[in-house]
């Protein structure tokens, strides 16, 4: 090549030597720089890469919220129970679970942009200092506290707050024009797991446990108590929408149904060895009849509590197929008060399956649509939509056939409850304003509600009364257009929803769960089967159940 041809081309290779440069530079670049190191050290990558950030970042950052972020986006790259909770979430989670939290004692709904106090706890704080039931608030320090941009979240932020801490109040009474401030001290309020106990019929007990917590065992054992002495044989323990909470709490239960020696669970990791819990033989509920409340919501310790009592021939589980989570998280704690719960093992039943469902690692969407899937496929309404033809077979101590991978199938399938659904009562349910109303209702009618001795004599004064037109008259001013025909088809189902929430209202859930499960298709068919003896040990190692 000529000396003439190679000073044409030069700029060109120039300007290509400049591009590679650039190219490079921007990937690979390190500053020459005795402050600097050119080169990362034997840390692992994050902590490399963190140090980097606060050493040499060209603007000041936040490394602490750069970690807040971080963690959560590692732990979705496991399974989908693995997860970060922060500081403030754990002190909320830990109470609940726990049987208290900090706040000033009341239940409340916020009606017409108003913080308005449903219940108070007995006992409580706001009891204490002479809060009502019926009562505004409408003042946090000083500061009104209405409007159309109060939330749910909102309130608890403000009314719940560490043990002995103070919060001013501004309190609208019915009956007064004037606000009364009232300075409540926060204390431990009690949160109860056993939601209801009461008699269904002569011989048969209803439990409803809501979540296990660190003192659902002794208030289940107190229900057990009630109920016997009531003359109770057989029990129904209804784990409806329980997602679960400590695993110690359903082995302690379990316990109280099976003989000595019998396989509760057991639990296995990668570093952590296979480790059994047995039943000890002191329970005292070895013979009665016992059956298993389940549904799709249904998760975690409840499907300990439920595979347990399968497993064994000791129980009767009807409903639909349960979540599906066999995981075990461990709380490793952080110095702020914030966890990384880290799945460490699997729980399995005593027959050896593990019920979690299948997952894929990193990929919690496909994961949290399962519920949603299920619903769509029918599986909520028709037993022939749960499919278990590829899912290990396993086998109860008297040899009934159990599948593991995919939650708890019901020995005895009741497709959910549709009576009385229709575009009306979705509509009524969803918007807000039945529960409105049942507010309105008990907020017009106290005076009332003082001369019924018992929350029974209520609920016979209600049913006396037109309040399904009521609601429907109410529902209307809302927006809601009657519908007489789907009113008429919706009837005793917006019925029973009503008086419920009414009598919740006034005398809790004492009152509440025995008039909104009055007409309950499961319920019925669950005391069906405990007066035909079907849910006798012997009866389910024959599996009499499936015989119609």
């Amino acid at each position: 090549m000529s000396m003439k041809k190679s000073s044409l081309w030069l700029p060109f290779w120039i300007a290509v030597g400049v591009a590679v440069g650039i190219f490079i530079g921007n990937k690979f670049m390190v500053f020459d720089n005795s402050s600097v190191r050119n080169v990362f050290g034997g840390k692992n990558k994050i902590d490399q890469v963190l140090s980097a950030i606060s050493k040499s970042y060209v603007d000041t950052v936040d490394v602490d919220r750069l970690v807040e972020n971080a963690i959560p986006t590692i732990l979705a790259g496991l399974d989908p129970h693995s997860s970060y909770i922060s500081a403030e979430e754990m002190a909320l989670t830990g109470e609940m679970l726990d049987g208290h939290f900090s706040g000033i004692g009341v239940e409340f709904i916020i009606y017409e942009d108003t913080v308005s106090i449903v219940n108070i706890i007995p006992g409580g704080p706001s009891e204490a200092v002479g809060i009502r039931k019926g009562d505004r608030i409408v003042y946090v320090e000083d500061s009104l506290f209405v409007g159309e941009k109060l939330t749910n979240e909102k309130v608890y932020n403000k009314l719940r707050g560490a043990n002995g801490t103070q919060v001013k109040l501004g309190i609208k009474h019915k009956e007064k024009q004037d606000t009364t401030t009232y300075v409540v001290t926060r204390a431990n309020v009690p949160v109860v797991s056993v939601n209801s106990a009461y008699k269904l019929d002569d011989k048969i007990g209803y439990i409803k446990v809501s979540q296990f917590g660190s003192t659902t065992y002794s208030e289940f054992i107190g229900a057990i108590a009630k109920l016997k002495s009531e003359g109770c044989e057989a029990f129904i323990v209804d784990l409806q929408q329980n997602g679960g909470g400590y695993l110690g709490t359903p082995r302690a239960m379990v316990n109280e149904f099976l003989d000595a020696g019998q396989l509760i669970y057991y639990t296995e990791g990668r570093i952590y060895p296979r480790e059994d819990v047995f039943a000890d033989g002191l329970g005292t509920l070895k013979k009665e009849q016992i059956v298993v409340l389940l549904d799709e919501a249904s998760a975690s310790a409840s499907e300990v509590f439920a595979g347990a009592l399968q497993d064994n021939d000791r129980g009767l589980i009807v409903g639909r197929r349960s979540f599906g989570k066999g995981l075990v998280q461990h709380p490793f704690m952080f110095k702020d008060g914030s966890s990384m719960r880290l799945t460490i093992a699997r729980y399995h039943t005593p027959s050896g399956r593990c019920i979690q469902k299948e997952y894929e690692m990193g990929n919690g969407d496909n994961y949290s649509h399962d519920l949603m899937n299920r619903y769509m496929r029918g599986e909520f309404d028709n037993q022939d939509s749960i499919k278990s033809d590829n899912l290990p077979l396993f086998h109860t101590v008297a040899g009934r056939p159990v599948y593991g991978d995919n939650g708890i199938m019901p020995d005895v399938f009741v497709p959910r409850d549709t009576i009385g659904q229709n575009s009306y009562s979705i509509k009524i349910f969803n918007s807000g304003v039945l529960r409105d109303f049942a507010f309105s209702y008990c907020d017009k009618n106290r005076e009332l509600f003082t001369k019924f001795k018992t929350w029974e004599e209520a609920r016979d004064y209600l049913n006396t009364q037109p309040i399904v037109n009521e609601l429907a008259n109410y529902a209307h001013s809302k927006g809601i257009n009657r519908r007489p025909q789907l009113i008429y088809e919706a009837y005793t189902l917006l019925k029973d929803q009503t008086e419920a929430l009414i009598l919740r209202n006034i005398y809790g859930d004492v009152a509440f769960y025995p008039v909104i499960q009055r007409n309950d298709v499961l319920l019925k068919e669950t005391v069906k089967l405990i007066k035909e003896g079907k849910a006798k040990p012997e009866a389910i190692a024959n599996k009499l159940y499936s015989k119609k």
